[in-house]
């Protein structure tokens, strides 16, 4: 793809420097930051450390030669944001999640249905090269067929740091939407099949004055290959660790078994690491593999049309999934106040 501009249109969260940095790292112009939520200081932060003006006007962040959008607005208004550059004929890349509800998703399948545009979602670990080094791993059958996912996602809250709206699963879309998307879609990646079903709970222990903002969750997931897997995520990685959250992924096939340890293990190294046992080798550590390209990279092929890792389907099917997972949460509420 020729060497383009883009803008961002809301800047809540600090994922959108991945978005920043690949897009300059390729060589594009970044126009400018557009945010409207005046209590944020996040735009002017990025503003200075990319050398990229501040907008104030969103009209500036959608000029004719601007090309792609990206955008990390407040969860429940992003899609305001992509029905806007359908219109403007603008592709879009987005934090996740971009939707917070059905409403939202109908909408989102409205505009994917039209094909327009192409919507991209930082669906990130896709291109973690611990996370593809077991893709490739299991396509290539070293685990045997798949007999169990699990997924550890626990995160660090600092709420401090938290914009007000983030506490308020209406506009953020809880935790389902915003922390197990993405292992929602890896476990469409890794099985090659859709989510049937997905039940489980989510618990309520912190925050009183936060009704709505649940701060775990547990999810037993079934695919349509068979694989049953389980995912869990949480807000309650303490302050003094060694990391904003000790992520892992175990696996478990017919011929042998995979642990992700996806920030390392403090005692050892914080270098991201692939354990792997099968009936003809003992345990040992796996050769990280790089994926051929960025997540933007991999966005632009899809706008040229060429073959990606992460497609548009891709992501409206893990919105979907996660989704119809929050619809079906059972909640769990503070117990003692």
């Amino acid at each position: 793809m020729e060497k383009s501009s883009f803008s961002i249109i809301g800047c809540q969260h600090a994922h959108i420097q991945v978005f920043i940095e690949e897009m300059l790292h390729l060589g594009h112009r970044c126009a400018g930051i557009f945010d409207d939520q005046k209590e944020s200081n996040l735009a002017a932060i990025l503003s200075h450390k990319y050398d990229i003006p501040l907008l104030s006007n969103m009209e500036d962040a959608l000029k004719p030669e601007i090309e792609i959008v990206g955008c990390a607005a407040i969860n429940q208004r992003k899609i305001d944001v992509i029905e806007l550059c359908e219109q403007r004929n603008k592709h879009i890349m987005l934090d996740k999640p971009m939707v917070t509800d059905r409403h939202g998703l109908s909408r989102l399948e409205a505009v994917m249905e039209r094909g327009n545009i192409q919507i991209g979602m930082l669906l990130t670990e896709r291109f973690h090269p611990a996370i593809y080094t077991l893709k490739q791993q299991i396509d290539e059958g070293a685990l045997g067929e798949l007999v169990s996912i699990a997924m550890r996602k626990p995160h660090r809250l600092s709420v401090n740091n938290r914009p007000e709206w983030f506490f308020h699963r209406e506009q953020s879309g809880g935790i389902i939407n915003d922390l197990l998307i993405h292992d929602i879609d890896l476990l469409r990646w890794f099985t090659e099949s859709e989510i049937i079903t997905a039940e489980g709970y989510m618990r309520k222990q912190i925050l009183n004055e936060y009704p709505t903002f649940y701060d775990s969750a547990q999810l037993l997931v079934q695919m349509e290959s068979g694989l049953v897997a389980q995912l869990y995520a949480d807000w309650h990685t303490p302050g003094k660790s060694w990391t904003w959250g000790d992520c892992r992924i175990f696996v478990a096939g017919t011929k042998g078994s995979a642990e992700l340890r996806l920030l390392g293990d403090p005692l050892v190294s914080q270098t991201p690491m692939m354990l792997k046992v099968t009936g003809e080798y003992s345990l040992h550590s796996v050769m990280l593999l790089n994926p051929p390209c960025g997540i933007m990279q991999d966005f632009l092929h899809c706008i040229e049309g060429k073959h990606a890792i992460l497609t548009g389907k891709d992501v409206l099917n893990a919105s979907k999934a996660a989704v119809e997972a929050d619809e079906n949460v059972k909640t769990v509420p503070l117990l003692f106040k």
